[in-house]
């Protein structure tokens, strides 16, 4: 399954959406997912299970890049 993680890169400054990213993650599980990524220093706003057709449309941004953690 594909995850879609909205994130801001410090967990000690307030968020702010100019500076909120994306990365998209392959795990099993929400859970999984925050442990790949608890040794980065990330402020998690969502993570987001996409379906078939969502991660279609996520594929045609130039910004898509499945992350490998």
């Amino acid at each position: 399954m594909i995850y879609k993680v909205i994130y801001q890169e410090t967990s000690n400054e307030v968020p702010v959406r100019e500076r909120t990213k994306s990365l998209y993650v392959e795990a099993d599980s929400q859970k999984e997912v925050r442990q790949k990524l608890s040794d980065r220093s990330y402020n998690i706003e969502l993570i987001q299970l996409l379906d078939d057709a969502h991660l279609e449309y996520e594929k045609q941004s130039e910004n898509f890049k499945l992350e490998t953690v």
